[in-house]
């Protein structure tokens, strides 16, 4: 699969498969953390969700910017990843729940997940810039696309284990303080420790706490126990993260000389003609750039919803996957959060192979039509949510009840095809999209550009927190239905402009 690659692809996949294992414990768990943590009912999680996810892209323009001015990006990699670890560790530290001293603790969330964030806005960018300066050589050049789409399929190999281990891990500490897991019961303790719970739902969380280990009778003395424990699983969690950033970092060290070094080009005065360029394309290519960036906005809105309203969905209408280890069971709306990086690692040889067969074919398709494409296939993703939603309970409905019962939820497998579906869209746009960045982008701008590209999907990130709104307050069909509005639109954009970006990628 190496074969034609430069040497540092490797190392570089390599290196940033850690980060994204962390990376997908938080995208598993992040949401679902800080509503069960804080007690929140309505958009607060969603918010803290939707500024953290934005800045952890957004900060790639500072990342790109500082690579670009000092052309150390290697070292500004390097200190990316120790801020990630910082983050992590700050998250890790299992503070007790039921929330006593709320000001103190939410800051102190907030500041682990800024850090994480800080981090990730030195790393992923200018690590992205990297690889593409490995195919700046020209016996490289023809392999940019194809080399991006297997850096993109080996990060994803970690973000494929991350929900499992995160989950298991928690669900073993609930078993191991002598507690069964359910899904419900943190949201019906917060509930019921707030006085905020309905008769119906009382019944059921009587039941469930009966059924989960509740010995004592007492509900109260339960919900703070199974809520200490509970949380104190997913505290756990993040702590994984910490180890798997330890082995990035060690990665990364280890292979950093067969990545380039512009500072030390820049200092030879070498490749003067590459970082040379005329005024007027310099000014096309930006143009072209930052309308890619525009449209890509949508989609981010609409893809990014797996860490937002498709884990809930997961969590409140859909009927959990069981998976027994024997010391635990692999359960929780977490677990599908591994089937988009499960898909992206077993797909990706075959779209690779797909295009391949095309371009033998004479039939080769550009690269800004092929993220056009990905966007209408998004687009049917969320059509299928739709349909397969139609005539379930509102949000307020659901909650009077208590929560819904296995008869009551749909099948898990339709939020795997979805996930499906969102995973061949996304093969069509992210990594090529980057691709078509690090190709496009005057050579003086390629860190802050890739950080442009990151910072479109943090503007598509921080409108997540509407899918959220929607979801609590219209009929949950009724939302999927606006993510097929913002795919559409994105396509529809995206075709409208091919002709001018294809001269302009020349």
């Amino acid at each position: 699969m190496f074969k034609g690659h430069p040497k540092g692809l490797i190392g570089a996949a390599l290196s940033n498969m850690g980060e994204r294992f962390g990376f997908y414990i938080m995208m598993a768990i992040l949401l679902l953390f800080l509503n069960n943590k804080f007690g929140f009912t309505g958009a607060e999680g969603s918010i803290i969700y939707s500024v953290f996810y934005a800045l952890i892209y957004v900060l790639s323009l500072a990342g790109g910017y500082i690579a670009d001015k000092t052309k150390k990006y290697k070292t500004t990699i390097l200190f990316g990843l120790i801020l990630m670890s910082i983050g992590y560790f700050l998250l890790a530290i299992p503070t007790p729940t039921p929330v006593k001293n709320m000001t103190f603790i939410l800051i102190l969330t907030c500041v682990g997940l800024l850090s994480i964030a800080f981090g990730n806005g030195l790393f992923k960018g200018n690590l992205q810039a990297v690889v593409g300066q490995l195919y700046d050589d020209p016996k490289y050049s023809e392999k940019r696309e194809t080399g991006f789409q297997i850096f993109y399929m080996f990060i994803n190999i970690g973000a494929m284990f991350a929900p499992l281990m995160a989950v298991g891990l928690r669900n073993w500490w609930v078993q191991r303080s002598g507690f069964q897991f359910n899904a419900d019961l943190p949201k019906l303790c917060n509930q019921f420790l707030s006085g905020d719970i309905t008769p119906e739902a009382t019944t059921r969380f009587t039941e469930l706490a009966g059924q989960a280990g509740n010995t004592s009778g007492d509900l109260t003395i339960f919900a703070n126990e199974y809520l200490n424990v509970f949380m104190t699983g997913y505290h756990y969690s993040f702590g994984i993260a910490i180890f798997a950033m330890l082995i990035s970092l060690v990665v990364f060290l280890r292979n950093r000389r067969t990545l380039p070094d512009p500072a030390a080009r820049a200092a030879n005065k070498q490749n003067t003609q590459t970082i040379e360029m005329d005024a007027k394309e310099v000014k096309q290519r930006l143009y072209a750039l930052f309308a890619v960036f525009a449209v890509v906005i949508f989609f981010w809105f609409s893809f990014h919803q797996n860490g937002q309203t498709l884990t809930l969905f997961a969590d409140q209408y859909t009927r959990l996957i069981k998976i027994p280890l024997g010391f635990t069971t692999l359960e929780g709306a977490e677990v599908f959060q591994t089937f988009n990086p499960l898909f992206v690692v077993f797909l990706t040889p075959i779209v690779i192979g797909v295009f391949g067969w095309l371009k033998a074919k004479g039939i080769e398709i550009s690269t800004p039509r092929k993220i056009g494409i990905g966007m209408g296939i998004a687009a049917l993703a969320f059509a299928v949510m739709a349909f397969g939603s139609y005539g379930l309970p509102t949000s307020e409905e659901r909650i009077a009840m208590g929560g819904l019962d296995n008869t009551q939820r749909v099948t898990p497998f339709l939020l795997i095809g979805t996930y499906l579906i969102l995973t061949i869209a996304e093969l069509f746009i992210s990594p090529l999209g980057i691709a078509f960045v690090s190709k496009v982008a005057p050579p003086q701008y390629q860190g802050i550009m890739q950080g442009c590209w990151l910072s479109a999907t943090a503007l598509g990130n921080q409108l997540l927190f509407i899918g959220v709104i929607l979801y609590n307050d219209i009929p949950i069909w009724a939302t999927w239905c606006v993510f097929v509005s913002a795919c559409l639109i994105s396509m529809f954009t995206m075709l409208t402009m091919i002709k001018w970006l294809e001269r302009v990628a020349k």
